[in-house]
């Protein structure tokens, strides 16, 4: 289990790197579209700006998640990171909605009789670059939010790799409309509109867990099957019910009303309810939340 100044540390490294590599990106997309007289090479450049707003978030809210439980938040702040994992979602889908409103504009004024600029070729090798530097930077950011379990670094990654889908939409876009001739320049706004239903999606797939989770959703039914088992198992246990879960962020919580003989002291059952919680707890993490009420079994007994 990683523990939890390491995975904040780690957290703040890859947010860092990807931070200082889209604020090259931004600044030399800009400049290669505004050299190249490539509206769709400005537009990825305003797209990686927004990667530089959707890192900050990362920074500032991840690290108030790893805050200790105080008067006002009792269960912690591990919701920060949920919220910072929205808030990038609803970015990125806004993201969606700007390449495909652009997009669109471009192709009417095309259908209208307007002739699009022909983009130069260092468009183009920016949009490369990008490329290149995007999906590398994704699998660097991914491959961290999987090893931390850090949905906002997760969520992150994929903004990252939008902005590569974003710049693969421009290459084929300006490609078209430097080797095809003035005619196919409309490539370059349909291939952004196609790209942009992808964005969309991500945005969808990043944000559904996170708004279950801040709307108090349940663990998935696996988790709490799991939950029951390790629970009945436990020596003394008669029975149980009115299992409560959720997550709190990175942590789960679990509510439990388990059943015992009601001829056990105080100090036996309590020795049963710790035994419960030490089980949960090195199942799901140290500072797993798991509130265990006590409650008499009585036997029910036929006539």
């Amino acid at each position: 289990m990683i523990q939890s100044d390491d995975r904040i540390s780690q957290i703040n490294k890859v947010t860092w790197v990807g931070f200082f590599m889209n604020l090259m990106l931004t600044v030399g997309k800009i400049i290669a579209g505004y050299l190249g007289k490539s509206g769709a090479m400005l537009a990825d450049g305003v797209h990686s700006l927004s990667d530089l707003v959707t890192d900050i978030i990362v920074i500032i809210f991840v690290n108030i998640s790893n805050k200790e439980k105080d008067f006002e938040h009792r269960y912690g702040h591990g919701k920060y990171e949920t919220f910072a994992t929205v808030l990038i979602s609803f970015a990125l889908l806004a993201v969606g909605v700007s390449i495909f409103w652009s997009g669109l504009q471009k192709v009417l004024s095309v259908i209208n009789g307007e002739i699009l600029d022909q983009p130069g070729f260092i468009a183009l090798y920016a949009a490369i670059i990008s490329i290149a530097s995007k999906e590398l930077l994704f699998w660097y950011t991914f491959k961290t939010g999987k090893k931390i379990n850090s949905q906002a670094v997760i969520a992150n990654a994929w903004h990252h790799r939008s902005d590569a889908f974003s710049s693969i939409g421009t290459a084929l876009g300006i490609s078209g409309a430097i080797f095809l001739g003035e005619k196919w320049r409309v490539l370059d706004p349909v291939a952004g509109i196609i790209v942009s239903f992808f964005v969309a999606k991500v945005a969808w797939d990043i944000a559904k867990p996170s708004i279950n989770e801040l709307l108090e959703s349940s663990l998935p039914l696996e988790t709490e099957k799991e939950i029951s088992e390790l629970i009945v198992k436990s020596n003394g246990v008669k029975g149980f019910h009115n299992l409560k879960t959720r997550k709190i962020g990175n942590l789960f919580a679990i509510e439990v009303h388990v059943k015992v003989d009601k001829d056990l002291t105080v100090a036996a059952s309590h020795k049963i309810a710790s035994s419960i919680e030490e089980k949960l707890r090195n199942a799901y993490g140290r500072n797993t939340h798991v509130g265990i009420h006590i409650e008499p079994w009585i036997e029910l007994v036929s006539e």
